[in-house]
């Protein structure tokens, strides 16, 4: 009997109706793979009869749940970067970061 991943204990050879790509297989034409799988395919990959992925579509993104990226400028006025942003640390900030402590 079948184990949940369809598996034989006793021969581990795989038993599935999903349909499964030997690793060499997918090797041989991953590009068409996932095209597949972007139309909607499922595949399960093995090695040697036994299961070791699953190869499946994204689930589509909720609506309204997209997300987008920032715009630039978005925070435009509400700060202003100091002209020493980019100044090396005070020596004593740069020994408590390095954890040598204080002389």
């Amino acid at each position: 009997m079948p184990d949940a991943f369809g598996v034989i204990p006793a021969v581990g050879v795989l038993q599935s109706k999903m349909n499964t790509l030997d690793i060499d297989e997918i090797r041989g034409d991953l590009v068409e793979h996932l095209r597949n799988a972007k139309a909607g395919k499922t595949f399960l990959v093995t090695q040697f009869g036994l299961p070791i992925a699953e190869i499946k579509p994204v689930a589509p993104a909720k609506e309204g749940l997209t997300r987008s990226l920032r715009p630039f400028g978005l925070a435009k006025g509400e700060f202003v970067v100091p002209d020493d942003f980019d100044d090396s640390l005070p020596e004593e900030i740069l020994r408590d970061f390095e954890g040598r402590g204080r002389s």
